[in-house]
């Protein structure tokens, strides 16, 4: 074969130097590739400014300066105070501090909690863990996109409530929440507490950031919401650290106990390289958004037309959904045989959540957005980044094109 030329076949792509099929990596909403820059930071901070938070002399100065200017750089980004941000080691910890530290710190106001019935485990198992102790927890249903409903929510409220937690959008298929809606129907238009009262109103309200922060704008102050968690491995920065912000003035207790670090509320040396990158992946996700986030939502658009033109193909959300997922199902075919066959072409898919992919079991998610018995086991979940190409989805539909009716034909019926 002549140097530089590429065999071409249908569905897959070859990488010249190699002559290896190219990697299309679909499972941004798992996790992301760090950004080259943050790689650089984190590693020179680890090198260079290695000293602990917590130290008098002027390399802890230094770590401690990488940190403020972290919080300066979220803070901008969310348009809120630097003080406000807890760090924390991702979103699972966020949500469990959040959930767990607002429920503890309230309980003498009341022990009613209301959640969406599509949550993330980070949020139901902490909910579930509260219920053990006596805490009363209500699961508010969805529509078949996926969207709370908000009448059932308002309806849940009672005198007795002091904590409510709505994910801003949903991590399998994608949904976004009326988070504008729900402050209204918690707290009344208008009502809920400014940033720096001392006496946030309750019920609290805390959403799950972690599959909008870096990809849409999002305000938590204005907003209304009191909590908010998110996680720098979903935008391109290192995994292990994400952050919580709280409403100054919300009581949160800790989860855990040790030194007196970030005021005692999440004691342990603070992880100085992974918020330095967490803020630099942030800054660089935040950059051009608008434009970035419109290029998404068109080759999303893109992607569910070529699915849909494939026989026995469903689009779950498909018009109120986040623009870097595509939530699909594949009638007749089992979700984890068709992401192997994928992956035997180097495009790597998700058939859920990650975090929950390892354990059998069937969606939750879809379960209660009332997906068909039959195609619970058959969905796959796309998600992309901005660096994600129209080619590489493109390569992905014609693969699925060409495999669809092979697995089907040695399915068992």
């Amino acid at each position: 074969m002549e140097a530089g030329i590429c065999p071409q076949v249908k569905g897959v792509a070859f990488n010249l130097d190699t002559n290896k099929i190219k990697e299309i990596y679909l499972d941004n909403a798992a996790t992301t590739r760090a950004y080259p820059e943050v790689a650089k930071l984190v590693s020179e901070i680890m090198l260079q400014d290695y000293g602990n938070t917590s130290s008098l002399h002027m390399k802890g100065v230094s770590a401690e300066n990488r940190v403020k200017d972290a919080s300066k750089r979220l803070a901008s980004i969310m348009k809120v105070a630097p003080g406000e941000i807890l760090y924390t080691s991702g979103g699972t910890e966020s949500n469990n501090l959040a959930l767990i530290g607002a429920a503890k710190a309230y309980q003498r106001s009341g022990k009613h909690i209301l959640v969406s019935s599509i949550e993330h485990p980070s949020v139901y198992n902490p909910v579930i863990a509260l219920e053990n102790e006596g805490f009363e927890v209500e699961f508010i249903p969805v529509d078949r996109d996926g969207i709370i409903n908000v009448s059932a929510l308002t309806a849940a409220i009672r005198e007795d409530t002091i904590l409510v937690s709505v994910m801003a959008v949903n991590n399998e298929i994608g949904s976004i929440q009326p988070l504008e809606e729900v402050v209204k129907a918690v707290k009344g238009k208008g009502s809920f507490s400014l940033s720096g009262e001392k006496k946030p109103q309750l019920p609290l309200i805390h959403a799950d950031g972690v599959q909008t922060f870096g990809k849409m704008n999002i305000y938590p102050d204005r907003l209304g919401i009191d909590l908010f968690s998110a996680s720098a491995h979903k935008f391109h920065g290192p995994k292990g650290v994400g952050f919580l912000w709280a409403r100054r003035g919300i009581k949160l207790l800790p989860i855990e106990y040790g030194g007196g670090h970030q005021g005692g509320l999440r004691p342990g040396t603070v992880n100085t390289p992974g918020i330095a990158g967490m803020a630099l992946a942030a800054s660089m996700e935040y950059e051009n958004i608008e434009e970035k986030r419109e290029g998404l939502y068109s080759l999303r658009s893109h992607f569910i037309e070529r699915l849909e033109a494939l026989e026995g193909v469903s689009i779950k959300c498909r018009d109120k959904a986040a623009p870097h997922i595509v939530s699909a199902s594949f009638d007749g075919v089992r979700a984890e045989v068709l992401l192997h066959s994928l992956e035997e072409r180097n495009i790597y898919v998700s058939s859920g959540s990650a975090c929950s992919s390892n354990h059998p079991g069937i969606s939750g998610t879809l379960k209660a957005i009332g997906v068909k018995k039959n195609l619970l086991d058959s969905t796959i979940r796309f998600s992309f980044s901005f660096d994600t190409s129209k080619e590489e989805l493109d390569i992905c539909a014609d693969a699925l094109e060409g495999l669809l009716p092979m697995l089907r034909r040695f399915t068992r019926h």
